[in-house]
């Protein structure tokens, strides 16, 4: 198959490509030309990159022309949350109207080409929840807390029309907290990971800054997740929504607990009130019933492995 993947400079993108290269898959991707390459340098002469951005309507609808995909999983995105609030616009351009210019541009070869697309929404969709809607269902209501949880609902329902109105072949997945290696370093557990892996080297004081520390998330290993998005093509239903997590969730501060438990240094913490959000979600739980009854999947890397593998990355990186 030829399967094209949007952000595949990304993290999640650049280990979606691992899997279906090990899969023996046609691979593409995009990129813009400030992307970093660093998370694909090791596979770039095994895939074929084009250049496209999601404000750019033209550059999309040349590389869509060009390639003709089987499969398209839609990964570009503005993602961290917290800088949606100092560019909301910038965030939902790329996420919202960059998905419009993606849609269109499959619309307009729909009679050469009519691909199955995962799009890559996520669970701040779901923002404020109360204690009685733990675990989160797909039928949940949506209150987005962030200028990118309203983007990715704006994406959300994109989808849904563009299925209804075009039969463009769209499935959506909400996808729970996820890391593991290459991890940007603006994501916490990175961030507390690299933190470490600096007081180990001797290159920071023995000091973590922190954020807010009760808030509870759902978190599941990136290797689990890009399975999860070749899954949600293969089995799932066209049109479908699914939550993708873990089914627990723990709080920061135990996310902390244990990376901090894989290193013998002395160290401390401190909260950075700079690091702390107009607005946080202070639970996110999800349930992915729907889709391990729809596909067969579940999470098989426990969380333990999964920091310990970032915690090394970042050992091996600095």
């Amino acid at each position: 198959m030829k399967i094209l993947i949007t952000g595949i400079t990304g993290f999640v993108g650049s280990h979606l490509a691992e899997y279906y290269l090990n899969k023996g898959e046609e691979i593409y991707g995009t990129y813009r030309w400030r992307s970093k390459t660093n998370n694909i340098d090791h596979i770039k002469d095994k895939i074929n990159l084009l250049y496209a951005d999601m404000n750019d309507a033209h550059s999309l609808e040349k590389v869509i022309k060009e390639v003709k995909p089987d499969r398209i999983h839609h990964l570009a995105a503005q993602s961290f949350v917290p800088m949606s609030w100092n560019a909301p616009a910038d965030t939902f351009n790329i996420n919202a109207i960059g998905t419009i210019h993606l849609f269109e541009a499959i619309k307009n070869i729909q009679n050469l080409c009519n691909p199955l697309i995962q799009v890559a929404g996520s669970s701040e969709e779901y923002g404020m929840i109360y204690d009685d809607e733990i675990p989160i269902k797909e039928t949940n209501r949506l209150r987005p807390l962030s200028p990118y949880g309203v983007s990715k609902i704006a994406q959300d329902m994109l989808c849904y029309q563009y299925n209804k109105s075009y039969g463009l072949k769209t499935v959506l997945t909400r996808a729970f907290n996820h890391t593991g290696p290459r991890r940007g370093e603006v994501f916490v557990t990175s961030n507390f990971a690299r933190q470490i892996a600096e007081i180990e080297k001797g290159k920071k004081e023995p000091i973590i800054y922190v954020g807010n520390l009760e808030a509870k998330r759902d978190f599941t290993d990136v290797r689990d997740i890009v399975r999860a998005y070749d899954l949600a093509l293969e089995k799932g239903k066209i049109g479908g929504r699914y939550n993708i997590c873990s089914g627990k969730s723990i709080t920061i501060k135990e996310m902390l607990d244990i990376l901090l438990s894989f290193s013998d240094k002395k160290i401390k913490i401190e909260q950075d009130t700079k690091r702390m959000r107009p607005s946080d979600v202070l639970i996110l739980e999800g349930d992915c019933t729907k889709f391990t009854k729809d596909t067969g999947w579940k999470p098989e890397i426990p969380f333990e492995k999964t920091m310990k593998d970032l915690l090394n990355w970042w050992r091996n990186e600095l």
